[in-house]
């Protein structure tokens, strides 16, 4: 029987700039490296909920390859499926901090090992025991790792799993119309549709919210989730709409919030949760990951989600 959470996609390393308005461009002190990747920080956030989770993907046969698979390991993800290259090296992002809030990087991502996963890699085996995959839209940035998500898709779905979709996309990133092809495919295999705020609008035709939820529950998406940041976040399926409040917190680094986000709730919902509580538990996870420097730093377990959720409700009570 299926009892896992499996995703796939780029795993990499994050070095951030350590002081706000740092430049690249000229020489400075770098934080890190820290484990990434918006597949491998969504995965660990499941491992961290204590649901069994596992990945697929490449990486260098490097000291960064080995950082990010002892990280997961050690948070509960199988990493059997973690192919390590000796011919190529593995992923990069450097970021810095503008005053303004706003982020700049610098990947190193479509000439890394990330870049090298296939068809080949997505085996029978790596999928046995997969009863829902993750879909990042990250990670479709070549047509072979398109190929290779929609044979895991397939397969999951032929083995009555489930799927969610993270679109986490830039919206210049439509302008291919084969990326744009890929985005609707998995969108219309989709069960869980996660998208970022603008994101909600980006693959369908309608201009408003309420329209655009209608739209994609008539394409056969069971539910809508829409992470909204520091204005909380909302759920919408046929029988019903959610909104739940941002909780107060201090922003450290935002890299991975929404991923954590995601992690959480599939987890919860995979865990039996009622849409509500995994909507709350998830809201908590998002922004308890900004409080934390480094992208895979701040996720949490279902323990510590509580706790939260718990102060916070005791908080609004006074």
């Amino acid at each position: 029987m299926a009892t896992k959470i499996m995703t796939m996609g780029e795993i990499l390393v994050e070095i951030m700039a350590q002081d706000v308005g740092q430049s690249f461009r000229q020489p400075g002190v770098l934080l890190g490296p820290y484990a990434s990747g918006a597949p491998a920080i969504f995965i660990d956030q499941v491992a961290k909920m204590g649901v069994p989770a596992g990945v697929i993907g490449c990486v260098g046969e490097d000291d960064f390859g080995h950082l990010n698979a002892q990280r997961l390991a050690a948070d509960g993800v199988d990493v059997s499926s973690i192919h390590f290259l000796p011919d190529a090296t593995t992923g990069s992002a450097f970021v810095t901090y503008r005053h303004d809030g706003n982020r700049d990087f610098v990947f190193n991502i479509t000439n890394s090992a990330s870049a090298r996963l296939t068809l080949a890699h997505v085996t029978p085996e790596a999928l046995a025991d997969c009863a829902h995959f993750h879909v990042m839209g990250s990670s479709l940035f070549s047509a072979s790792i398109v190929e290779a998500m929609k044979q895991a898709v397939d397969v999951v779905k032929r083995q009555g799993g489930s799927v969610s979709f993270d679109p986490n996309i830039r919206k210049e990133m439509l302008g291919s119309s084969a990326m744009r092809d890929a985005l609707r495919y998995f969108l219309t295999r989709a069960d869980v549709f996660l998208p970022s705020g603008p994101e909600l609008t980006m693959l369908v035709d309608a201009e408003t919210e309420a329209q655009a939820i209608d739209e994609l529950l008539d394409l056969g998406v069971q539910a809508v989730v829409i992470k909204r940041g520091a204005q909380g976040a909302s759920y919408a399926d046929r029988q019903q709409r959610l909104d739940v409040a941002p909780l107060a917190v201090t922003e450290l680094d935002p890299t991975g919030a929404g991923d954590c986000f995601g992690g959480a709730f599939v987890a919860c919902r995979f865990m039996g949760m009622s849409a509500g509580e995994a909507l709350a538990h998830a809201n908590a996870a998002g922004a308890m990951a900004v409080t934390r420097r480094g992208p895979m730093e701040g996720t949490h377990s279902l323990a510590q989600l509580r706790e939260v959720l718990v102060q916070a409700q005791a908080g609004g009570a006074q």
